[in-house]
């Protein structure tokens, strides 16, 4: 977001913001929340979900190192849209919503990047619902574990996801249930795509797993 932005504006804004560290598990925002502080993720990694009243959670997406979330209800006032937890130890910088809105009024290239950031979230959630409506269950979580290796650091082709999400939050993302992930994962590993390292998902050949997403989707 403050990419373009010299040092000494960048200087100011961290004279503006809370720091605080999380403790992995521990809630950073509560869905429908009314605060609306923007946060930004310095160190470690979050997770945004919400609940259903039944107690199922839906995972939306993971929050690493340099990004951001709260930043719907910084623009339009509302309520939060989810819930965010550690799911690593955390630093986390917290940036008033007045100042957020400040920054977008007196810096154009911030303002850019928001664009870019928002219009990026929509074609994910167009891409979401295209394969929740059309996707076989396990081209969908194809397609998930797809989305995970993309954000995770490349070898070639051979990608380690070091905090993949469990069998159920994979299931949550993908509108399935544990079990059918489950066999998913193990048949993706008996055809060498994937593999387990300690705790460490390894998509070991990132361009078969690209070639099955493609084949589903036709993209």
């Amino acid at each position: 977001m403050f990419a373009q932005i010299h040092g000494d504006a960048i200087a100011r804004l961290d004279k503006r913001c809370a720091w605080r560290c999380y403790q992995r598990g521990e809630p950073i925002v509560d869905y429908l929340d009314e605060t609306d502080d923007v946060h930004f993720v310095v160190s470690g990694q979050a997770r945004a979900s919400v609940y259903s009243l039944s107690g199922k959670m839906v995972t939306f997406c993971d929050v690493s190192p340099g990004e951001m979330f709260g930043e719907y209800a910084a623009i339009d006032g509302g309520p939060r849209s989810v819930g965010v937890e550690a799911i690593s130890n955390c630093v986390v910088a917290s940036l008033p919503a007045p100042t957020f809105r400040e920054i977008l009024q007196s810096e154009p290239a911030v303002t850019q990047a928001l664009f870019q950031h928002l219009v990026g979230k929509v074609r994910e959630l167009t891409t979401r619902v295209y394969e929740f409506s059309v996707l076989a269950v396990n081209n969908r979580i194809q397609a998930e574990i797809l989305r995970l290796a993309r954000r995770a650091p490349c070898d070639e082709a051979r990608v380690r996801i070091e905090l993949p999400p469990t069998h159920g939050e994979i299931a949550s993302r993908t509108s399935t249930h544990r079990e059918a992930v489950t066999r998913e994962l193990n048949r993706l590993a008996r055809l060498g795509v994937i593999k387990r390292e300690g705790k460490a998902l390894i998509v070991e050949d990132i361009l078969r797993l690209e070639t099955m997403v493609h084949k589903a989707t036709g993209e």
